[in-house]
């Protein structure tokens, strides 16, 4: 009974969430229709919300819109799992190990110093323009958060419970599966709802460096050709993409906790 009373304000604050974003969309887009509509600008400064959806239905018509999506969520997806995967490894093995702690640190803290955009030029140099190395801008740009986010929650598990797994005798792969990985997921999760919006920019970064496919290189023939409504369809696919991702997540962080609601009943 009280884990159904819990629920029902959860559900009900969502779908308010859900009117009040929708609402806020309508007003957006109004106040822009408003602007372009007033300020007599031309379209290729700013179009109206009319001519973004009548040119987002051409790409749409002739399947070009499709095309690049698809590769740009190809990107994202891959350099996503790599970032993630190659995060949670080294970030668990620093979690567990003060000297490699000190060994690792002062490298990754200066990766990070440097902008993605400075190196994805390089990136794009050594690997080429294709797939590889827009997945590799994607992992690398992923992979801080997530890698912090792991040892964070790792080093979360209180001491008292290693003493209980291990007072029930508990094997090395008991206590990874049945206390650190339950214990650090909300935590590590919560990196991954960040790092899905980032691999998104990853993309679209590396894009921009060089390519002939992609959200990226279609706003780039859009800002060349001064179809300012193609860059804005580009724009709102990959901000759609982006909700996409981080709406997945959260779905799947309410899915894999649900344990949490459980124990809160």
């Amino acid at each position: 009974m009280k884990l159904s009373i819990l629920r029902y304000p959860l559900r009900s604050s969502w779908r308010h969430g859900v009117w009040t974003a929708l609402v806020s969309i309508l007003l957006a887009l109004f106040l822009w229709w408003l602007v372009a509509r007033t300020a007599g600008l031309p379209a290729f400064i700013l179009p109206s919300p009319g001519q973004v959806a009548a040119r987002l239905g051409k790409a749409l018509a002739d399947g070009t819109l499709l095309l690049h999506t698809g590769v740009t969520m190809a990107e994202v997806l891959l350099g996503l799992l790599t970032g993630t995967g190659a995060a949670v490894v080294l970030g668990y093995a620093i979690a567990k190990s003060r000297l490699f702690e000190r060994m690792l640190t002062p490298y990754l803290v200066a990766t990070q110093a440097i902008p993605v955009v400075a190196i994805a030029p390089l990136l794009v140099i050594w690997f080429g323009p294709g797939m590889f190395s827009k997945v590799l801008i994607c992992a690398l740009i992923v992979f801080f958060p997530v890698l912090v986010n792991t040892v964070v929650g790792v080093r979360a598990v209180p001491r008292s419970l290693y003493d209980l797994m291990r007072s029930l005798r508990a094997t090395r792969w008991q206590i990874l599966r049945k206390l650190e990985i339950p214990a650090a997921l909300p935590i590590l999760l919560g990196g991954l709802r960040i790092g899905a919006t980032l691999s998104v920019i990853g993309a679209v970064v590396g894009e921009f460096v060089g390519a002939n496919k992609g959200l990226g290189f279609l706003v780039n023939v859009g800002r060349g050709q001064y179809d300012t409504a193609l860059v804005f369809v580009a724009v709102f696919t990959l901000i759609a993409l982006a909700l996409l991702l981080y709406g997945f997540i959260s779905l799947l962080e309410r899915h894999l906790l649900v344990w949490q609601e459980s124990v809160e009943g």
